[in-house]
């Protein structure tokens, strides 16, 4: 579980994914990204259950990878793949998989004001398996309430369904701190809800999270 230094404020991170060992199992767990899996049935919204949060695997088939070979001149030779639990049985069920990607972190009173800006770039894995179907992909900031069963209380959005497969796409998402939302769980990642495994995955690099004069860390990782 990815669990956030309570008494810790929110910070920066950024990420170009270059110095990530592609070969190695847990190169996205050593670098705090975890997976939550939200499933529905075949009406895509009657929810069934959800797993996690689990590491974010690389290279198993499921919600993540490390990725190359695509890169153009801004994004190096490495970027993150991001797609749906294909390990996830119900695929073939018709069922939905909603996989989550993230990063998360606590929010504490002396972030409260501050906008944060999540900014990223992104291509669509021109890879055609089953095709893309109904497959949606976003990019997100998540708040979280822990008191209220974890509702989500904040959840500003990209949608990156329709990527070019050839040109990538700069974008970024803000968020302002509410004082309300002191103690409450932030998370910024990408997100695809697929179903017949379905074609989903989404490359995003150069990934930042910042606001001006935003200092000290925040995240402790345990899994």
């Amino acid at each position: 579980v990815l669990a956030p230094n309570a008494a810790a404020q929110l910070s920066p991170y950024s990420q170009d994914f270059e110095s990530l060992d592609i070969a190695a199992g847990n190169a996205l767990e050593v670098d705090g990204w975890g997976v939550f899996a939200n499933v529905f049935d075949t009406d895509a919204t009657t929810f069934l259950y959800g797993y996690g949060v689990f590491p974010a695997p690389n290279g198993t088939g499921a919600f993540s990878e490390v990725a190359t070979g695509l890169g153009g001149v801004d994004q190096g030779l490495q970027y993150i793949n991001v797609f749906s639990d294909y390990n996830n049985p119900d695929h073939g069920l018709g069922r939905y998989i909603e996989a989550n990607v993230f990063q998360e972190q606590n929010i504490a009173a002396a972030d409260v004001g501050q906008t944060w800006t999540f900014e990223f770039d992104y291509l669509k894995n021109p890879f055609v398996g089953n095709g893309d179907g109904d497959t949606t992909t976003i990019a997100f900031i998540k708040v979280l309430d822990p008191n209220a069963g974890f509702a989500t209380v904040a959840f500003p959005s990209v949608d990156t369904t329709g990527a070019s497969t050839t040109t990538w796409t700069s974008d970024s998402i803000d968020l302002t701190i509410d004082p309300a939302w002191v103690g409450n769980i932030l998370q910024f990642g990408f997100a695809s809800t697929a179903a017949n495994f379905n074609d989903s995955g989404r490359f995003y690099d150069n990934v930042s999270f910042d606001a001006p004069g935003a200092t000290g860390p925040s995240l402790q990782t345990y899994f």
